[in-house]
């Protein structure tokens, strides 16, 4: 595929089949398509090349860079007709150029240095043209094939009607209507430029490879107690595999044995190593920095974080940004209307100044200028360099209409712990009612709560589990958001927040409240705990704010947008966080629950305002869904991120403002390179009607305009450098 009307008549085919959508990006010469099971690969195949294009099937991200030998012998190939045709060229432009280098029927001469140019060096531009021909298309090959043709042919038949046209020396320029330096300049022009951009485009996607290419390619795995270096690729959930200091982490596990710190700048963009030990979770492609570790695989090939990322990432780079839509409809329809405009020129110029030579050339110049090329790469290789970049940040973008979703954005709403907050909460204190021991309050709390994966619920079972063996549980069960509850030795335990005990029965009179009010008052999150119906203790735990939190929070106030906090929590622990990273009282929503989360967010948008979530749990996924923007921290969980358009694969708040920085860049380099395309297409094709424009010049400007859309897009390389 050459440009944008190859896209647009790829994707057209392919949708006619039934059931079948396709989105085809021009810069990664891939097509994303969601087929039902009733369309067959073989029929994807098949299509493809009836629209005159040859294609294979890929099922993975990986497998799908990999791939690339074809597209290298390409560009090798690409090389050398490039050097080919300069060797040829250059000698033809200067005998035809300048009088002083004539000599005596140096048109012979210029038809045999231009004739393997035309033929060779520009023959991918007449195969994509023939191709096309045969299925009654055009494209930007079928304007530069004819361009090149014409003037070609043109300049032979005017040499063979008049064989003594340049027998003489030292004549002027135009003392002869031969245009074979146009045929071979412009086509060398063209080739230059498809080579450069080419080369820029394999720069462009140099992101996406490079993160694909982080994972390990080994392990060293334990099998009866020996130590065994494998393939990474060979390792199954259960096995459990060493990493040495200085190690990649072979794929996605749990610590089973040993503690270090653990480099994840490469995935999260976070400078500082992570300290893990064993229960912690690690992720595949993060470097080991200290001590050795022993780890279980949880998650293997497809399925590991890093190939989540890459998945993602790709299927944002295949996506069509809304305000790409304009540029497919314009596509569609531009070769066979500028193939009219030639032939208008060349037939106006024809009849109103009986100038042959100068409508041929006003005509050859339209063709030639009008390339959409830079049309085609304006939106996908934009899309690519940012998304690209992105990753490189630790920075997911689901989809190109992402991009314009933050544009639009005024309200960002924050859920409190472990965005705001660390999300490690810290075990206070019990206080227990009279006659009632505050460790027995406590064990039984940890026993339930050892069960579920809350913070809260980890903090207390930890503390629990100091004092001693946790007591066996039945029939346990749990709210989100409420709390759990069980049986222990026959006495049924509620643990949670008020409305939760409340709603099992249990009262509190007014010692009970006076105790869970003070609690509160502290700045503390007050879980209570029931015994058969019956208050017996209040356990204070409590989160701490993240360090880079209220930084974050004040550059995203700076960008107009109004920040406010929701949270399960009690007014006051919401208020006293949000005094602690300067979000405003009347923008705090406490004691929020889970299913009323996304209920939140719809009234903010039922007043107007365009919403932000950002969440890490699975009580945050139905919010993230609802909101107009839905950002995960990657550090949440695998529900929270598939809710949502931009996954943060860090836990620091800044890449929220980071990531809709680098949104709104991508969106405006977009358009720049947009403005560009239709500005250029839009100027040139008049001035070159008009006789204004030589064809060699044309083909010059033409090249430029792709070369200069893609390093425009390049320069998105340096983002947050």
């Amino acid at each position: 595929m050459t440009c944008a009307s190859c896209v647009n008549r790829v994707e057209r085919k392919l949708g006619k089949l039934p059931g079948v959508t396709a989105t085809v990006n021009l810069p990664l010469e891939n097509a994303r398509v969601s087929v039902p099971e009733s369309i067959t690969d073989e029929q994807l195949l098949e299509t493809v090349a009836a629209a005159g294009y040859q294609a294979q099937v890929h099922r993975n991200e990986q497998q799908n860079h990999d791939h690339g030998g074809m597209k290298h012998v390409d560009h090798g190939n690409l090389r050398n007709r490039v050097i080919f045709s300069l060797i040829f060229t250059v000698p033809l432009f200067i005998i035809s150029m300048i009088p002083g280098a004539q000599f005596p029927h140096w048109g012979w001469a210029a038809l045999a240095l231009s004739t393997p140019v035309v033929f060779y060096g520009a023959w991918p531009f007449h195969k994509a043209a023939a191709v096309n021909a045969r299925h009654l298309s055009s494209t930007m090959d079928t304007l530069v094939s004819i361009g090149v043709l014409a003037a070609y042919f043109f300049s032979v038949f005017e040499l063979f009607r008049n064989p003594t046209m340049t027998s003489h020396t030292g004549g002027g320029m135009h003392d002869h209507s031969l245009y074979f330096e146009t045929a071979g300049v412009v086509a060398t022009f063209l080739l230059v430029g498809r080579y450069l951009e080419d080369r820029a485009k394999n720069r462009a996607s140099d992101a996406l490879k490079s993160l694909l290419n982080l994972g390990a390619k080994d392990a060293v795995v334990l099998r009866n107690g020996t130590e065994e270096r494998i393939p990474a690729d060979q390792l199954n959930p259960g096995d459990h595999f060493v990493v040495r200091p200085g190690e990649k982490i072979a794929t996605d596990g749990i610590v089973r044995q040993g503690a270090s710190a653990i480099d994840t700048s490469l995935l999260t963009g976070e400078s500082v190593p992570q300290r893990v030990g064993e229960g912690d979770e690690v992720t595949g492609a993060t470097v080991n920095t200290s001590g050795r570790l022993v780890i279980e695989t949880t998650r293997v090939g497809s399925e590991t974080t890093l190939a989540q990322m890459g998945r993602l990432v790709s299927e944002a780079q295949s996506g069509k940004a809304p305000i790409a839509r304009l540029a497919d409809r314009i596509s569609s329809v531009f070769v066979p209307i500028v193939l009219i405009i030639a032939v208008v020129t060349f037939l106006a110029w024809w009849l109103f100044s009986n100038d042959m030579l100068a409508a041929f050339t006003a005509a050859v110049a339209v063709l030639v200028i009008a390339c959409p090329c830079a049309l085609g790469l304006a939106t996908p290789i934009g899309l690519m360099v940012g998304t690209g970049r992105g990753a490189q940040l630790g920075i997911l973008i689901r989809g190109p209409e992402v991009l314009e979703d933050t544009r639009k954005l005024d309200t960002i709403v924050l859920d409190k712990t472990g965005t705001v907050t660390t999300g490690v909460m810290s075990y206070l204190g019990t206080e227990a009612t009279k006659g009632v021991n505050p460790d027995r309050v406590l064990a039984l709390a940890g026993a339930v709560e050892h069960h579920s994966e809350h913070p809260i619920a980890q903090a207390i079972a930890g503390a629990a589990a100091k004092i001693g063996p946790l007591a066996e549980v039945s029939d346990f069960d749990s709210d989100p958001g409420g709390g759990v509850k069980g049986i222990i030795e026959g006495h049924k335990i509620v643990v949670g927040r008020y409305s939760w005990l409340e709603s099992e029965g249990t009262t509190l009179d007014e010692a009970a409240m006076q105790k869970l009010h003070e609690a509160e008052a502290s700045g503390a999150t007050a879980i209570l705990v029931s015994v058969d119906s019956k208050f017996v203790g209040v356990i204070s735990v409590a989160d701490k704010v993240k360090d880079s939190s209220a930084k974050a929070i004040s550059q995203l106030q700076q960008r107009g947008l109004r920040v406010m906090l929701l949270t399960g929590d009690n007014i006051q622990v919401a208020r006293k966080v949000a005094s602690e990273v300067g979000i405003k009282t009347e923008d705090v929503f406490a004691g929020v629950f889970p299913a009323d989360k996304a209920h939140t967010i719809s009234k903010l948008q039922a007043e107007g305002k365009v919403v932000a979530m950002v969440g890490d749990g699975v009580n945050d996924a139905p919010a993230l869904a609802q909101a107009d923007l839905g950002i995960a921290m990657g550090s949440g969980t695998d529900v929270a991120i598939q809710a949502a358009e931009i996954t943060l694969m860090g836990n620091d708040l800044a890449q929220v403002h980071e990531a809709i920085a680098l949104s709104e860049k991508t969106l405006s380099t977009i358009k720049t390179n947009l403005f560009w395309a239709f500005a250029y297409n839009t100027a040139g094709i008049p001035i070159a009607a008009l006789g204004l424009l030589n064809p060699m010049i044309a083909g010059a400007a033409m090249a430029a305009s792709s070369i200069l859309v893609v390093l425009n897009s390049l320069r998105l390389r340096s983002f947050g450098k």
